[in-house]
């Protein structure tokens, strides 16, 4: 069974896509978020024959919704429209700067990683972060399994 991660943004959208046991997440792409959007998801989709879908769900520092939030669940139900798939939401909190610090960026704070992500943003970086999302995702689903 293979999951898509998603990291949503306004401007764009990071991809990833899970192994066929749904054990390992890996970042596979950035996409427009533009008019082509759910046609370019649904290629995607088809292409790597994906059973369920894993999002992102945006928080701010207290863990509360944010700004971003209202509009990934519009994205959600037209998601869920679209392509008639489980979808799964997984906090995603600071997982842009966990993105670029694995990638070997130099060690900032919180804050300042933010405001450098702002700035300059890596095109991998969403692609990476929509990974991390994802096997944040995969970890706690299968640490269920195995306990059961």
């Amino acid at each position: 069974m293979k999951f898509l991660g998603i990291d949503y943004g306004t401007k764009r959208i990071g991809i990833s896509i899970s192994d066929e046991e749904g054990i390992l997440a890996f970042p596979k792409r950035i996409v427009l978020n533009n008019a082509d959007i759910f046609k370019t998801l649904s290629e995607i989709i088809e292409k790597e024959k994906v059973s369920e879908i894993v999002i992102g769900e945006s928080v701010d520092f207290t863990g509360a919704s944010n700004a971003l939030s209202a509009r990934i669940e519009v994205f959600i139900l037209e998601l869920q429209e679209k392509f008639n798939l489980p979808i799964h939401k997984q906090k995603e909190f600071l997982t842009s700067i966990e993105a670029r610090k694995s990638k070997g960026g130099k060690k900032l704070s919180a804050s300042q990683a933010h405001s450098r992500i702002k700035q300059k943003k890596s095109d991998h970086v969403d692609a990476h972060a929509a990974a991390i999302i994802l096997q944040r995702y995969l970890d706690k689903k299968n640490k269920g399994k195995n306990s059961e």
